[in-house]
């Protein structure tokens, strides 16, 4: 059987897009979507996005890890899923859309888009790190030589060890630039190496800062592999509300396969 499909990516961080709006695509083969992710034998990509009807909605988000199963909520694949709802004309300058993690709003303006993230409510605070889930969960730890650390070697230990273990967690390396500006490098679990960027990492970065005091702006800018994105946010009663992630999203290519 062939498939249709498109390639996205926002700073780096790449996506195999499907319409599956006539619900075609064998969701419960791991295998498949593993394959089509894989860079060598198929199309090559972080995760696997399908966009589907929604009764309320103008869409539904499907994300898979590039190991072919169905994972958390991915920032930057919401992102390029609006960009692709464009290109199918679902939506035209404003979405909004289901995902595992809940409802979302966007705004797309151009190759920029905007997605509204959940709010974050706990931050857990440990001596060396920083824990918080923005949709996924996140681990977040300062590196001064950030250009030189072996993110990939050092990442997975953190992923597999105490506490996370089997649940696992993501991981990002933090240096601070300035007071509103953060250079951050993200191991991924499910792809299980660095990715040139990753959206609810960069958006854990941004709150985590605020909430060590690193930072006073509520608008900050991150400086991934893949180029630049920014979050800002609100503060309520210690709660992170109206957070936005904001940077490219823009498709590369399309085939069948």
């Amino acid at each position: 059987m062939q498939q249709k499909f498109y390639k996205y990516q926002g700073t780096g961080n790449d996506f195999v897009m499907i319409d599956n709006r006539q619900q075609q695509f064998d969701k419960n083969n791991t295998k498949l979507v593993s394959h089509l992710c894989d860079r060598r034998f198929g199309i090559g990509a972080d995760g696997l996005i399908l966009l589907e009807n929604h009764n309320d909605y103008d869409f539904k988000m499907v994300y898979y890890n590039a190991d072919g199963n169905e994972s958390t909520m991915c920032g930057n694949g919401g992102r390029c899923l609006v960009a692709f709802a464009k290109q199918l004309e679902v939506i035209s300058d404003k979405a909004t859309f289901e995902a595992i993690d809940g409802l979302h709003h966007a705004e797309i303006n151009g190759d920029i888009v905007k997605l509204q993230m959940q709010d974050v409510t706990a931050i857990d605070k440990k001596a060396n790190h920083v824990f918080l889930d923005t949709g996924s969960p996140h681990h977040v730890q300062f590196e001064d030589d950030i250009d030189n650390f072996d993110v990939k070697t050092k990442g997975a230990n953190i992923r597999y060890g105490e506490p996370y273990n089997e649940k696992g967690t993501n991981v990002n390396f933090v240096k601070k630039l300035s007071d509103d500006t953060f250079r951050v490098r993200t191991y991924e679990r499910g792809v299980e190496d660095e990715t040139l960027s990753c959206g609810t990492g960069v958006t854990a970065v941004a709150i985590a800062m605020h909430a060590l005091n690193e930072t006073t702006s509520t608008r900050v800018d991150l400086e991934v592999e893949g180029g630049d994105l920014q979050v800002s946010f609100d503060i309520e009663d210690g709660i992170y509300k109206n957070v936005w992630l904001i940077g490219p999203a823009k498709f590369v290519f399309e085939g069948t396969i």
